[in-house]
């Protein structure tokens, strides 16, 4: 099982060796490495010094001054902004795509762009979103996207919809979102230094079904990875792009 692949074809190939599938939750497209400035579409298009500072812009919450920043560097490139994400992701997505191994079941993270995926997910790439698969005789329910943030990534939705998605899954006995539940502890960002968007409909949902494991990314490097929540495993699977290492689910 695998999140947050941002880009890490290389180790995505290998990942489902040895396991009856892959599951992965999301992000697999780099658009800034906060750990490395020189990786993704910004800084390929703007340079690094000015991802360097857009960086450190969101990192001090200044997220009005970041916008106008980016602005100003996508009104100066003389291409329309929509186009040239596009072109980057569609490059990322064909290299991705490739490299899922069959089967995998797959949703969409917060930077992921939905409309793209039929596109690039071939027979042995299930795409799930509030949804329901049977895998090794259990029953998973996936839950893709994030909840809407000053950042403004391409797949944030409201929390009604989420909420929507949450219920449609319904009592499963894996439960695997790209966001995780709503604790603190789950949710803080120890590098970024800041609380991401947790869903506090996902931590309901936790205590209400409670599924065997409930499993997660988005956060790259949280204050806890993983917590027990009533009889509920929760579990970040990881930061694949940082690690390049698959977490594995065995019963």
């Amino acid at each position: 099982m695998v999140s947050d692949v941002h880009g890490n074809a290389r180790d995505l190939a290998r990942a489902g060796e040895g396991a009856d599938a892959l599951i992965c939750l999301g992000d697999l497209v780099l658009f800034l490495d906060y750990a490395d400035h020189s990786r993704g579409i910004f800084p390929d298009l703007f340079g690094t010094e000015n991802a360097h500072r857009i960086v450190a812009l969101r990192t001090a919450r200044r997220f009005e001054e970041a916008r106008e920043f980016g602005a100003r560097l996508w009104a100066g490139i003389g291409m329309d902004r929509a186009t040239a994400i596009e072109k980057a992701v569609r490059k990322q997505y064909a290299e991705l795509f490739a490299a899922f191994p069959t089967p995998t079941y797959a949703t969409y993270g917060n930077v992921d762009i939905p409309t793209l995926w039929p596109e690039y997910a071939g027979p042995g790439t299930h795409v799930l979103d509030g949804q329901r698969a049977e895998i090794g005789g259990r029953v998973f329910g996936f839950v893709g996207g994030g909840l809407r943030t000053p950042m403004r990534t391409p797949y944030e939705i409201s929390d009604e919809e989420y909420a929507a998605k949450i219920e449609a899954v319904g009592e499963v006995d894996v439960l695997c979102t790209h966001i995780p539940p709503e604790v603190p502890e789950l949710v803080y960002d120890t590098v970024a230094r800041r609380f991401e968007r947790g869903s506090r409909a996902l931590l309901d949902a936790i205590r209400r079904t409670r599924p065997r494991y409930a499993l997660f990314g988005h956060v790259h490097q949280p204050l806890a990875r993983r917590m027990r929540i009533g009889g509920t495993e929760c579990v970040n699977v990881g930061h694949f792009a940082g690690n390049g290492t698959p977490w594995a689910l065995e019963w």
